[in-house]
């Protein structure tokens, strides 16, 4: 599978002080796309039981609100035992405004720690590795 695109919608309370968007309201657009790409098509798997232990995003540009919406490229690299990383391009029509990482892991809630990813899960995010670049 290519990647995940998700389009999101900033909120014009997105921006700061200085005239784009905060760097606080990213945060809220990477877990949109992500929610979209695993949530949506993914019921009983990872909703269940998956925390975020890393976030990591390198500003390229700043965005200024306007009323399109933006487009979240999302996919899966990095599949271990228990975590894995979701990566993101965030582009501003066709710029490219951030890149992102996620560190997921799936978590059992009533042991209270991680937990093996399950076959099943592990195709699911075999399915939204991106293809090598050439």
């Amino acid at each position: 599978m290519a990647r995940y695109v998700h389009e999101v919608h900033m909120r014009w309370a997105d921006m700061d002080a200085y005239r784009h968007v905060n760097n606080g309201a990213y945060l809220a657009y990477l877990e949109q796309a992500r929610i979209g790409m695993f949530f949506q098509h993914i019921e009983g798997f990872f909703s269940s039981g998956t925390v975020i232990s890393r976030h990591v995003i390198d500003y390229v540009r700043p965005i200024v609100y306007h009323p399109e919406p933006l487009r979240i490229e999302v996919w899966v690299e990095k599949i271990g035992g228990a975590r894995f990383t979701v990566r993101y391009e965030i582009f501003d029509g066709d710029l490219l405004a951030a890149k992102a990482e996620t560190t997921c892991v799936t978590f059992d809630f009533e042991t209270d720690r991680p937990r093996r990813i399950a076959p099943p899960e592990r195709e699911i995010l075999l399915a939204y590795a991106d293809e090598p670049a050439a």
